[in-house]
């Protein structure tokens, strides 16, 4: 009989194959007291520990192949300072000493010390960097323990593959795993920023995540099927409902091949409307899959991945040349940079030399984003410094994130000015005046919107935090991530506020939140006025698959009747006609 465990869908694709349950080598420790003569013993073998994980690391990073995603060495040197830190490195040895106890036990108590410490954070973000914590315990209990850090055996036969099944899985662990025959992940734990979730979707990788239980219900070798479009991990199942899996599992591989022919098709809907698809990027290097999708320019340069899991502040020309890239690839198409957009689920560490006040704990609300930014103007202008040099090479626009204040844009535009004067006295001329935008991800924005179209040249909607302020709901909270509603009566109306106003004031509004790679609501965006979308490239060719079919004036009534009610059913019964259009 079929067992159906539902989580959080993070990565789409459906997998096949048999689970394999890792167990946690931090089960079972002993737990021992040690005689004093033998406390340097237990303290050297936790020294030696820590020094073989760091060296897998270390290792990992140097053997990553050329075209790994870039966030991949990122999270695995985040890790290697996590573990460098003397809370784990040097405080499980002072409570041998202290407590006369072996070294494994040590370390689950001090683990246990640092869990309290985050779970005490109100923040989502730092919460889920309990992960971590936990992940790096884990590596370095089984160096203790001489346990096989990555259990799955190589590939025997070319169809045979694994569902790999655990309570966590860290991101060196997932790299150790990259040639080993892995379809899927399931986890106990985990959202949608969770460093899973991240390396699944730049893996490609189906993952399912926040399965409660999952690895302790689910029994080594049985079959697996993992959906992760549905966010379903499917055990035993019937041979018609593996069948059935089997024949969708093609008809995507299929569907994948024939979406490559739209690359060079232009944007054009059903009855001849013109579409901007545009692409989000983190890095310099994720510019190679957006032109291989055929972009028409970045939508959205999230710039402060350049500034994240490093102890210094990037410098001028360091970012430049981050910039400088992209713009040069896409030759001539349009590169928004977001500028620094630190808080909520994104931190930095620095050291002290580098160290500035850090955004509030309170990331959702305190000083973050653009508050941030206009709070340490040296960081400001260096990044605009960059910004604008690098426009030099081609169209650029820059898009300032959590706008809410008239004020806000004001000093903002006032710190552009400036640093293009800084540019102009170093003998670097910047004449074209540089576009300038906002995101529209504040209720204050979305309600106030002639603030912002009478003062900028652009909007971007991040619906993933316009929806999250509007609805009160932690979209990364298992707990309430289930009431996160994207199709919400307030959210579907300041959309189209929004969409609407821009197209009033004769300035371009685009959606670059993950609804805009939502193919379920493409034609929904479509009928509310949206002429441009901006995705991550694994996604831009089937919102365009979308686009081509689709004329608007069958659409447009529709939804419009959507607009004008607040009952989910009405709602629900539009969406469905407007997807059958």
């Amino acid at each position: 009989m079929t067992l159906a465990l539902h989580g959080i869908s993070v990565s789409r694709g459906i997998a096949i194959g048999r689970a394999l349950v890792w167990g946690s080598a931090s089960h079972d420790v002993p737990r021992m007291t040690v005689r004093a003569t033998d406390i340097p013993r237990e303290q050297g073998r936790f020294d030696a520990a820590v020094a073989e994980v760091l060296a897998e690391l270390a290792s990992l990073r140097k053997d990553l192949p050329a075209d790994t995603p870039a966030e991949v060495d990122a999270l695995l040197n985040l890790h290697a300072l996590i573990l460098q830190d003397p809370a784990l490195s040097e405080q499980p040895k002072v409570l041998i000493a202290e407590r006369k106890i072996n070294a494994e036990w040590a370390l689950i108590i001090q683990k246990e010390n640092l869990v309290d410490q985050f779970e005490a954070i109100e923040d989502s973000y730092l919460r889920e960097r309990n992960a971590d914590i936990q992940q790096l315990v884990e590596r370095v209990m089984k160096s203790l323990r001489g346990a096989q850090i990555v259990p799955i055996p190589d590939r025997t036969d070319e169809n045979e593959s694994w569902v790999l099944v655990a309570h966590d899985i860290s991101p060196a662990d997932m790299m150790q795993l990259r040639d080993r025959p892995v379809a899927a992940f399931v986890t106990d734990v985990g959202g949608a920023t969770s460093h899973t979730a991240i390396l699944a979707r730049s893996l490609n990788i189906p993952a399912v995540v926040g399965v409660v239980h999952g690895s302790s219900m689910i029994r080594h070798g049985e079959m697996a099927v993992v959906d992760g479009k549905a966010g379903v991990a499917l055990i035993d199942p019937d041979d018609i409902v593996l069948e059935e899996y089997r024949r969708k599992k093609a008809l995507l591989a299929l569907s994948r091949q024939r979406l490559q022919r739209l690359k060079d098709t232009e944007t054009l809907t059903a009855c001849g409307q013109r579409v901007e698809l545009c692409a989000n990027i983190e890095l310099p290097e994720d510019v190679k899959q957006v032109v291989e999708v055929g972009a028409d320019g970045i939508g959205l340069f999230r710039s402060e991945f350049l500034f994240m899991n490093r102890r210094d502040w990037p410098s001028e020309d360091e970012q430049y040349e981050s910039y400088a890239t992209v713009v040069r690839a896409m030759k001539g198409r349009m590169v928004t940079v977001r500028t620094l957009d630190l808080g909520a689920d994104k931190t930095l560490q620095t050291d002290e030399e580098h160290a500035a006040p850090p955004p509030s704990t309170n990331t959702a609300l305190g000083l973050r984003s653009i508050r941030f930014c206009l709070a340490e103007p040296t960081i400001f202008l260096t990044q605009l410094r960059a910004i604008l040099r690098a426009s030099l090479l081609g169209p650029v626009r820059i898009l300032l994130p959590m706008i809410s204040t008239a004020r806000e844009i004001q000093q903002s535009i006032n710190y552009i000015g400036m640093a293009r004067q800084q540019l102009q006295l170093r003998g670097i001329a910047v004449e074209d005046p540089v576009p300038v935008g906002a995101m529209v991800e504040v209720p204050a924005a979305a309600l106030c919107l002639p603030m912002l179209t009478s003062r900028l040249d652009f909007l971007s909607v991040g619906t993933n935090d316009l929806i999250q302020y509007v609805l009160a709901i932690d979209r990364v909270d298992a707990s309430v991530a289930h009431m996160y509603d994207p199709l919400h009566p307030a959210v579907l109306r300041l959309l189209h506020d929004t969409i609407q106003a821009g197209k009033k004031a004769d300035i371009p509004v685009s959606v670059c939140g993950e609804m805009a790679g939502d193919v379920k609501v493409t034609r929904l965006l479509l009928g509310m006025g949206l002429r441009c979308f901006s995705v991550h490239a694994s996604q831009l060719l089937d919102v365009k698959e979308v686009v081509l079919k689709t004329t608007l004036p069958d659409i447009e009534k529709a939804v419009l009747r959507a607009l004008k009610t607040h009952d989910p059913a009405r709602i629900a019964l539009v969406m469905k006609q407007i997807s059958e259009a």
